[in-house]
């Protein structure tokens, strides 16, 4: 029987091959860049035991590189090296003393990679070049597939000498084996092209390499892409061939699954809020109708009752929970101990594990100042101190949560009636729902914390200095600033005038982009759900240009292409005026940057997404206080929330 309480099938034991998970919640396989020159460190070992000691089932490590001609990214763990063999070591240790097995996944990028760290041509079936790196690779030799293969069987020896359970077969979104089993890149006329049956080929050779390699007490998995979401490449049927084909070579424990190509459609495989839970389930689900083997279900899995009922419904046999985890490492012991309103629910907003990952940095979490520092200590604190905190939104509410975690007394003020800051705002426009749940899973936490919260009042300097605080901390925000060439026209306004519903907008719009962000994008498509017939200008090259790394900007296109919204890029606003004709009441003027010519936009309204001023008169009245006084978020300097929770962290655990 299950422990889980209301999750009948979550916390049951299931059999992978040799090894036994205790539950099925999977810590599936993802990139965190915290490898330093090709090895693992003690920050992936940190990581990993966190989420064992958390409760998650079974822990799949990110990718290791199997051949010197696969380096996509800079901090890719070189498992070929027979150096990282220690570091694996104390992955494993780390992870063992939990009680929990963990399989290293093993990987070949193939065409999906860059040779600009390695110097070295990239290997792919056929000369085919990925539309993001945009590089010919090179159709290896039927001598360099032998090698490929080799090179698995390397790693999975290293892997084994490092203590791990067992191995995972990346096929999926970034492999060369789903190169080769993809008839979109493989276009080959020898025995390794052609068929279904010689595309699968170089995989199964693979797979009877490493069981030779890892032998019977270990387990294995292979992760097939179900459908890469491309013209010409592999869809469902063809997925469910290769998955037979896996089962009957009677070496494979499990199938993993994946949706889309790490590249072309990687916004399908890390989907952002934007997409609804669960649309890749129809994956696992024909794949689990066509094998016996168990099965892993993926696809933005939030909480533990969506997950159970995946399980319930037979789409799967264990579920995939990357995010969920990264967001709190005890996502799986707080639901099996009847605490599931106590989870750290992941946003899906992609900002700071997608997004920093694309930007070459370290993984973390926008909501878990812990993600990605789990190796750092956190010193306790001096003496119980009294705090006080104004300021409500993510970071006012961090600050408050990890003070009172660590044993101070703690006020909390905030001057409108309603706790979460500008998460409300955000979470006001379509498809962003989600995002407020950054500031519920703060406010659960406060009140689990004894914070003493106190809606409703604006604070002074007197109601501070009132409390006799030992330290105080500010997070009163940032107000909407009127930019440069607006004037005092009162027909142009802020997005946060139309969010909070201070004006109305109607008949035509421009929405000036200056922030590259949701802002701006989000308005706009509320607008013109509301009837408004709406264009977004920006001085940058593309509209929104930073939800390509949260990989958002495929589904604004869509979005804003269905309902209409015209966008027109390096423009620059220089002025608005009131030419009192028959036109609409508002020209503003625009600069085309490259060349200099001048354009006019006329138009009804003009909503700016500009940047905000820090709200800090506050922290210039407690100029002198006989306390600390701190200031963390937007009114230290305006940002977005993850600087915010972080700066909040930060101020309370050095208090």
């Amino acid at each position: 029987m299950s422990s889980g309480g209301r999750y009948r099938h979550l916390f049951t034991p299931l059999r992978l091959g040799p090894v036994t998970v205790a539950n099925r919640i999977v810590f599936s396989a993802h990139l965190t860049n915290y490898a330093t020159d090709g090895l693992p460190t003690e920050q992936h070992a940190a990581y990993y035991a966190a989420r064992a000691a958390g409760g998650a089932g079974l822990i799949i490590t990110e990718e290791h590189s199997t051949h010197p001609t696969d380096w996509p990214y800079e901090k890719l763990i070189h498992g070929f090296h027979p150096e990282v063999v220690d570091g694996y070591r104390r992955i494993t240790d780390a992870v063992h003393a939990h009680g929990t097995p963990i399989l290293a996944q093993i990987n070949h990028n193939g065409g999906q990679a860059s040779s600009m760290y390695s110097r070295l041509p990239v290997w792919a079936p056929s000369p085919v070049p990925d539309p993001l790196f945009r590089e010919v690779p090179k159709a290896v030799e039927v001598h360099e597939i032998a090698e490929i293969v080799d090179g698995y069987a390397t790693v999975a020896a290293h892997c084994t000498a490092g203590g791990f359970d067992g191995i995972e077969l990346q096929c999926s979104h970034s492999s060369i084996v789903r190169g080769f089993l993809s008839p979109a890149t493989n276009r080959r006329t020898d025995g390794y092209g052609g068929s279904l049956a010689n595309r699968a080929r170089l995989l199964l050779e693979i797979v009877d390499a490493v069981r030779s390699t890892i032998g019977t007490d270990r387990a294995l998995g292979v992760r097939i892409c179900g459908d890469e979401l491309i013209e010409g490449g592999t869809g469902i049927d063809d997925a469910v061939a290769v998955a037979r084909m896996v089962e009957a070579t009677g070496q494979v424990d499990y199938i993993n699954t994946s949706i889309g190509v790490a590249t072309a459609t990687l916004y399908m495989i890390e989907a952002s809020m934007q997409v609804p839970p669960g649309y890749a389930l129809f994956i696992p689900s024909a794949i689990r109708a066509a094998v016996d083997l168990p099965v892993v279900g993926v696809g933005r899995f939030k909480d533990p009752l969506q997950a159970d009922r995946a399980l319930a419904d037979g789409v799967c046999d264990l579920v995939g929970v990357v995010r969920g985890q990264i967001a709190d490492a005890d996502f799986a012991g707080k639901a099996r101990s009847g605490h599931a309103t106590d989870i750290r629910t992941c946003l899906s907003c992609n900002q700071e594990c997608v997004g920093r990952m694309g930007l070459n940095r370290w993984l973390g979490c926008i909501e878990n100042p812990r993600t990605g520092r789990e190796s750092a200590i956190v010193a306790h604190p001096r003496r119980r101190r009294k705090v006080v905190v104004v300021g409500g939104g993510p970071g006012g509410l961090q600050a408050a949560v990890t003070a009172a975690e660590r044993g101070h007394r703690v006020v909390l003020f905030e001057r409108h009636e309603r706790l979460g800051g500008q998460a409300h705002v955000a979470a006001t426009v379509p498809s962003r729902a989600e995002f407020f749940d950054i500031a519920r899973n703060l406010i659960v936490a406060a009140r689990r914390e004894g914070v003493d919260i106190r809606i409703g009042v604006d604070a002074t300097a007197d109601t501070v200095r009132a409390e006799a605080p030992d330290a105080v901390i500010l997070a009163t925000g940032a107000r909407p600033a009127r930019p440069w060439w607006a004037g005092d026209d009162e027909r142009v306004v802020d997005v946060r005038d139309v969010l909070e519903g201070r004006v109305h907008p109607e008949g035509r719009v421009v929405v000036v982009d200056e922030l590259g962000f949701h802002q701006a994008t989000s308005t706009a498509e509320l607008l013109a759900d509301r009837g408004c017939r709406v264009e977004i200008v920006t001085n940058g090259m593309v509209v929104g240009q930073d939800l390509g790394i949260t990989l958002d900007l495929e589904t604004w296109n869509v979005k804003a292409h269905a309902l209409g919204i015209a966008q027109g890029v390096d423009l620059v606003p220089m002025g608005v005026s009131r030419p009192g004709d028959a036109g609409p009441p508002v020209a503003l003027q625009l600069q085309h940057h490259p060349t200099g010519t001048d354009q006019v936009r006329r138009c009804d309204w003009v909503v700016c997404a500009v940047h905000q001023q820090p709200e800090d008169d506050l922290w210039r009245a407690l100029d002198g206080a006989p306390f600390e006084v701190h200031r963390i978020g937007d009114c230290l300097a305006p940002r977005r929330a993850h600087a915010a929770v972080i700066e909040g962290n930060r101020v309370a655990v050095a208090l």
